[in-house]
């Protein structure tokens, strides 16, 4: 769970409670958690064999 929280504060809009309205603040998470996943996705693998 550390690290979840860890990635969302690296959003910086997320570091703060900028957002008025919940669904704002829900829609940030998700922007948040798509960049880790592509991040993830886009990462070279290493050769197997």
């Amino acid at each position: 769970m550390e690290r979840f929280f860890a990635h969302l504060m690296r959003t910086r809009r997320l570091a703060r409670d900028y957002e008025r309205r919940t669904t704002s603040a829900e829609a940030m998470v998700y922007w948040s958690m798509i960049l880790l996943m592509t991040r993830r996705l886009a990462r070279p693998h290493p050769a197997r064999g």
